[in-house]
């Protein structure tokens, strides 16, 4: 349970993070808003207060023990430069240089950017990889554990069902995935596209331990992971979310899946997060 001064910090940096991913994707007029909006909290309380980080991305003494994290909803990369830049993995200024030419921050996660482990965003592959890297500690004997991000919309994927095959087989209880169930993908609701619910019973039927939060929660979503590193088993969170989270015309609209605001849009949302 996080207490009332922790609380207060996280709010004020999940506050910070929306006001640069808006800044960003305007700057850039490119970019997925609703995603990553839906997933601030659930990024801010894991890198903030869950992760074992090595900031400076430097190889020393407590580099190979960190935590890794694999952004599966690779398109959601602005939430990530931002928890990174907060924890100082590269100067902040540099958040405005998102998806321009040139940039470590391009508008998916690749791995010359500090603090990125892999390149993903081809939507599927992401709990895959996640796997590879936990056998990779197991076998070394390692204490790290790996956190996955996955959007509800990609668990439609048919790798992904593989890969929740695959982890409980290999007993990889240091593999933590969380879903951003915001029940909205580009062409409208999960459910009317390609149906995933009863999610958390499908997940249970693979042997998966399951937890279901509000994702926007600082106390549930640290206390899910918090409880999930401690499971005898692989463990998915499924973080029910609100996509476009913080701006009331974004908000459950699946339109803003992947657009970027005009001018007008951009002023009405900033001073409403403002």
């Amino acid at each position: 349970m996080l207490d009332e001064n922790e609380i207060k910090q996280l709010q004020s940096l999940c506050k910070e993070n929306r006001i640069n991913i808006l800044k960003m994707i305007y700057n850039a007029q490119s970019g997925h808003l609703g995603g990553a909006l839906s997933a601030t909290e659930i990024m801010t309380v894991l890198f903030h207060k869950c992760m074992k980080t090595v900031p400076k991305w430097t190889k020393d003494r407590d580099f190979e023990k960190r935590d890794r994290f694999v952004l599966s909803k690779g398109h959601a990369s602005s939430i990530l430069y931002c928890v990174l830049a907060q924890l100082g993995y590269f100067p902040k200024e540099e958040l405005m240089t998102f998806r321009l030419f040139g940039s470590r921050l391009q508008g998916h996660p690749v791995p010359f950017c500090p603090g990125v482990e892999v390149a993903t965003g081809s939507l599927g592959q992401g709990l895959s990889i996640a796997c590879g890297i936990a056998m990779g500690l197991k076998l070394d004997k390692n204490p790290a554990n790996v956190f996955v991000l996955l959007g509800d919309g990609e668990l439609q994927e048919g790798n992904v069902w593989e890969a929740f095959m695959q982890a409980p087989q290999r007993k990889l209880d240091n593999l933590i995935a969380i879903i951003d169930r915001n029940r909205l993908q580009i062409d409208g609701c999960t459910e009317n596209i390609k149906s995933l619910d009863p999610l958390d019973d499908k997940l249970k039927a693979f042997n998966w331990g399951v937890i279901e939060i509000d994702g926007h929660n600082l106390n549930e979503i640290y206390d899910a992971i918090e409880k999930a590193k401690h499971n005898d088993r692989p463990t998915a969170i499924i973080a029910n979310t609100i996509k476009g989270k913080g701006i009331s015309f974004m908000e459950n609209n699946a339109g803003w899946h992947g657009k970027a605001p005009n001018k007008d849009e951009f002023e009405k949302a900033l001073a409403e997060l403002i």
